[in-house]
């Protein structure tokens, strides 16, 4: 462990655009700290639970004292209100939104000079599919949570959002509506939520806080209406 570089904790890292994040942080010499559920190479545990979170974070603050970036990316779904009970919804929101605040509030002393925290939401704060409540419930907490915790930092710490749209980490590749429903031609990829989360990193971007980036390839600003452009809608009730 090298103390006198940055330091990141990454929650969610062992997968998907968690790890991407990890890999491009580690790529730049930064020491990462990750926690998830899945094998990873710092702490296995799980957000949801406080006392996790209390270990997690002191282990992360006796091995390098402060930290330079926070990155809130570990969120799941367990349906909605077709599917979702009472405790898988609170589980999801505990994820998604009160680890955030709580890892947050357990570092908020540590935090270097220049720090910046990046919560990972999602273009479903803005949009829905059928029965995706507790997921969409996360994502709308973890957006509203980012400008609060701007206000209440300020002068400390930057906090901003990424909304990510469809961003594939399976290497699929995609043709026909699927790409050209995006404005920008193609779905997504990790790498484009890691390029936005660098730079939200660099301190050269000080004066950015409180603010939510949608990376979604334009897919949020086309509309679509049933048979526009051969599109349509076969509806069954």
């Amino acid at each position: 462990m090298n103390k006198s570089k940055k330091v990141a904790v990454v929650t969610g890292g062992a997968q998907g655009i968690g790890k991407a994040i990890c890999e491009r942080l580690k790529d730049q010499g930064v020491n990462v700290c990750t926690i998830d559920l899945q094998s990873n190479d710092y702490f296995i545990g799980d957000v949801a639970e406080e006392s996790t979170l209390k270990k997690f974070a002191e282990k992360v603050i006796g091995e390098f004292g402060s930290i330079d970036y926070l990155i809130n990316n570990a969120c799941l779904t367990k349906g909605g209100i077709h599917s979702c009970g009472y405790d898988d919804f609170n589980y999801v929101l505990r994820v998604g939104v009160s680890a955030p605040f709580y890892l947050t509030q357990l570092f908020k002393d540590h935090f270097r000079e220049g720090a910046s925290i990046i919560n990972i939401s999602s273009t479903r704060h803005l949009m829905s599919q059928s029965d995706t409540e507790s997921y969409t419930a996360a994502k709308g907490g973890i957006s509203a949570l980012t400008h609060a915790l701007a206000v209440s930092l300020a002068g400390k710490v930057r906090v901003n959002s990424i909304s990510p749209g469809w961003i594939d980490n399976t290497g699929t590749t995609f043709e026909g509506p699927n790409t050209i429903q995006h404005p920008a031609g193609r779905v997504g990829k990790p790498d484009d939520i890691v390029n936005m989360v660098m730079f939200l990193c660099d301190p050269k971007n000080n004066f950015i806080t409180g603010q939510d980036f949608v990376i979604d390839g334009g897919m949020t600003k086309q509309m679509i209406y049933h048979n526009d452009k051969g599109w349509s809608l076969n509806h069954s009730d």
